[in-house]
């Protein structure tokens, strides 16, 4: 307005630094304060804030109904996490109170529940978190702040069920004009299901190509986002890397000794929603000419918690030490990487101060898996056992050998 006395009206977070906004979970308090700049004295009714946190999914999908009849079947659901009201400013008369001219800060907090759902943004969906100032005047629209604030639900993959290997088999016969020409056969494993950004899954693999033409393994790691309303469901596939290997000739067989896929910067698994999933897997497949693919897929969790340094972790590498020797593939290395924090892979600050979303765009699922390749060659070291000799080779000192003794 031309004669509008609000300079300034704002939300603004505790925590927040110059182009880096504060990460929530469950369980949190969230605290800030609204800034109100005046450049003269003004009357006000109320000073109210609300946050709300939601999980909403809407599609819509043609229908016939005859020959000559169609229409459009809407589906759409909304869960409400988060709801919390406050009254910042209020009169005790119940009428107005008149601000001086300048600025006023009225500070707010209010506490998480316990679990949440991530930030979300998908194609059917989202996850969302704001906060909402409302500043009533007499005679006067109300003015509006809005404060979208993330939600990072933590996932730790330092859990049994995550740190168990995955592995499968598959075969297919190759034909040709209804004549068989052989045999197809794929077998893969990963060391464990659960993983974070930014580390390296090895991928090994078996592939038997007992056809009479070449062909082409290659894998990829997928996400799945699956939308629910009304009963129905609506899925999503995107390509998150990829990587392919060398075509297989007839009658051949290849072996993968740890090929490597690289998590890129990608959301958190989200397997608690009533309205909306994130699934990952790890898809092997095998190109044969002439036939539909031979497609192993094997269910990953992307956490935001890296295998413990300890504990856990050292579980972890011996159950991976025993799964290399099942596939006969040697020892480990002697310092086995650390998997790096989420933070450091997702980096919240640099994303909000481009004003994007914290996780890349993804492929399309449905575009032949391809994406960027990278070469990767696990090494092992082979220590072979000491030469076997009569002599000690370290012989007792003079001062520690037995004295003989006599009658």
């Amino acid at each position: 307005m031309l004669f509008d006395k609000v300079k300034a009206f704002v939300v603004q977070l505790d925590g927040a630094s110059a182009g880096a906004e504060p990460v929530f979970s469950g369980g949190q308090a969230v605290a800030g304060r609204v800034l109100l700049e005046l450049a003269g004295p003004a009357r006000v009714g109320s000073l109210k804030l609300r946050a709300r946190g939601r999980a909403h999914v809407h599609w819509t999908e043609s229908r016939s109904a005859g020959s000559s009849t169609a229409y459009t079947q809407s589906y759409s659901e909304r869960v409400e996490v988060v709801s919390h009201r406050a009254t910042l400013l209020a009169p005790d008369t119940g009428e107005t109170t008149t601000l001086p001219p300048g600025r006023h800060e009225f500070p707010f907090s209010f506490q998480l529940p316990p679990t949440l759902v991530t930030s979300f943004e998908g194609k059917h969906g989202s996850v969302r978190y704001c906060i909402k100032a409302t500043l009533h005047r007499p005679w006067v629209p109300a003015r509006r702040a809005r404060k979208v604030f993330t939600v990072i639900e933590p996932v730790d993959i330092n859990t049994p069920a995550l740190l168990a290997p995955q592995a499968g088999a598959l075969e297919k016969v190759a034909r040709s004009w209804y004549s068989s020409r052989g045999l197809v056969s794929l077998s893969a494993k990963i060391d464990r299901k659960g993983y974070t950004p930014g580390e390296v899954i090895p991928v090994f693999a078996e592939i038997d190509n007992g056809s009479t033409r070449p062909v082409l393994p290659r894998a990829a790691v997928v996400q799945t986002q699956t939308f629910m309303a009304r009963g129905a469901r609506k899925q999503k596939r995107a390509v998150v890397a990829s990587l392919s290997g060398e075509p297989v000739g007839p009658g051949r067989r290849a072996l993968w000794q740890g090929r490597a896929l690289r998590i890129p910067p990608v959301g958190p698994s989200i397997l608690h929603c009533r309205v909306l999933h994130v699934d990952y897997s790890l898809k092997v497949c095998v190109d044969i000419p002439g036939t539909s693919k031979l497609l192993l897929e094997l269910p990953l969790v992307i956490g935001t918690i890296p295998l413990h340094p300890f504990g856990s972790r050292s579980s972890s590498v011996g159950s991976r030490a025993s799964f290399l020797l099942d596939w006969g593939l040697g020892a480990l290395p002697e310092r086995p990487e650390a998997p790096p924090e989420y933070s450091e892979v997702v980096a919240g600050g640099e994303v909000a101060a481009a004003g994007q979303s914290p996780f890349p765009p993804l492929q399309d699922a449905d575009v032949n898996l391809e994406g960027p390749f990278f070469a990767y060659i696990q090494e092992f070291r082979y220590r072979p056992p000491p030469l076997y000799s009569e002599e000690d080779p370290n012989p007792p000192s003079e001062a520690m050998r037995p004295r003989s003794m006599t009658c």
